[in-house]
């Protein structure tokens, strides 16, 4: 069963920092199905208080990457990059090739 990341980016060039927001295995359609769930849930259009924000936008980068940017209503903007990654490569899994350059090996 292929095994996936969501990989969630913030900041701005050379002061971006990335983390693995999960881990899931499945499907391509149910990796990116509970990525989405992720991508609707990042900083919900209310806040704790209930304050309605001034605008949540989420935008399709590709198939598997979505950008996420709400402001509030000082206009400050908080954003963040999802990624779908799908693993491909691991020294500790038998099934994997040890780098991305080798083939998969047949079964």
């Amino acid at each position: 069963m292929p095994r996936w990341a969501v990989v969630e980016a913030h900041g701005q060039a050379e002061s971006s920092w990335y983390r693995i927001h999960s881990e899931l295995e499945g499907t391509e359609a149910e990796a990116l199905s509970a990525m989405l769930r992720i991508v609707d849930s990042f900083k919900k259009a209310y806040s704790v208080k209930g304050i309605q924000r001034q605008k949540r936008q989420v935008f399709r980068v590709s198939e598997r990457s979505y950008y996420v940017r709400v402001e509030d209503r000082w206009s400050s903007a908080e954003e963040a990059h999802f990624t779908l990654a799908e693993l491909i490569a691991d020294i500790h899994d038998d099934d994997l090739p040890d780098t991305a350059g080798e083939p998969a090996e047949e079964s």
